[in-house]
């Protein structure tokens, strides 16, 4: 018999990644983090900071920043030598400086999810660990480098670089196979053709209600003598927007406060950066059908 390779065979750094979501004694340090960072609530600092204003998560973004300025730098002290210091001393002062917005974008992202998923809650925790040693790391390099220890700012800088390295390749699990920060609504926009929803008459004034449409979740209200229906998974964390409250002409999610504009999906309130898909509707013998938008 053949053995099947596991994927931790075949990706070494995934065994690091398994490890940490079996790590449940980090769930006591991380569960107060989570909650305090959720209690702050929607607003605009929570918009600043998740990227509701831009239109998608910005901590991605602000990372860049970081990880270039010190990979930079570092590249500088293998390729370029000492007489190249003073640009590698700036490289790392400039990632230092860009390392707390970062950081704290990446928290918030986090938050939304930890409660509700254990392996976000630790492989997050892990993830901020190792970026944090990779700070210390590269804040001791330019410390040494003033002092006029090249040799020993460069090796800082180097380990530095590892413990940055492992901190990114979490975060990339977090981002691509958690979904921490990706439209839930992504690859669902709804039926192609006019598909039943919902008998007319069990629909009731301004209370929306959800329904599965083949594969879709779709949420329904009506206004007046109209139907509306969006995408009923919540784009930001992919709650259930038909358990919110309809408020001024929007759907209030449940769950992270996300408002949503009930005919254009528009975002009017993050956390959520994408909006929510809009469902065409229409009434054919008392029952209520819909189709994706166009």
């Amino acid at each position: 018999m053949t053995a099947t390779p596991t994927a931790a065979a075949n990706q070494p750094l995934e065994a690091l990644v398994e490890l940490a979501g079996q790590a449940s004694l980090l769930d006591a340090p991380a569960k107060p983090i989570g909650k305090a960072m959720r209690g702050a609530g929607p607003g605009p600092v929570k918009d600043l900071l998740s990227g509701t204003w831009i239109g998608h998560a910005i901590h991605p973004l602000l990372t860049d920043v970081v990880i270039g300025c010190w990979t930079s730098a570092s590249l500088l002290d293998l390729l370029g030598g000492k007489e190249h210091d003073q640009a590698a001393r700036r490289l790392i002062a400039a990632g230092i400086v860009a390392y707390p917005i970062t950081a704290l974008t990446g928290v918030s992202d986090w938050a939304d999810s930890e409660a509700v998923d254990s392996d976000v809650r630790r492989v997050g925790l892990v993830h901020a660990a190792s970026n944090s040693i990779a700070l210390g790391l590269y804040a001791a390099s330019l410390k040494a480098r003033r002092n006029g220890r090249h040799g020993r700012g460069v090796a800082l800088a180097l380990a530095g670089a590892g413990a940055m390295g492992v901190g990114g390749h979490l975060g990339g699990h977090l981002a691509f196979r958690l979904g921490i920060g990706v439209d839930q609504t992504l690859f669902d926009r709804g039926p192609g053709e006019w598909t039943e929803a919902l008998h007319a008459e069990a629909l009731d004034d301004e209370k929306p209600i959800a329904v599965q449409v083949g594969d879709t979740p779709v949420m329904l209200v009506r206004d007046g003598d109209e139907v509306l229906a969006l995408h009923d998974r919540c784009s930001h964390r992919g709650c259930s927007l038909a358990s919110g409250e309809i408020e001024d002409g929007a759907i209030v999610c449940p769950c992270h406060g996300s408002r949503f504009d009930l005919r254009s999906g528009e975002v009017l309130c993050g956390p959520a950066t994408a909006p929510q898909p809009v469902l065409q509707t229409r009434t054919e013998d008392g029952r209520i059908q819909v189709r994706a938008g166009s």
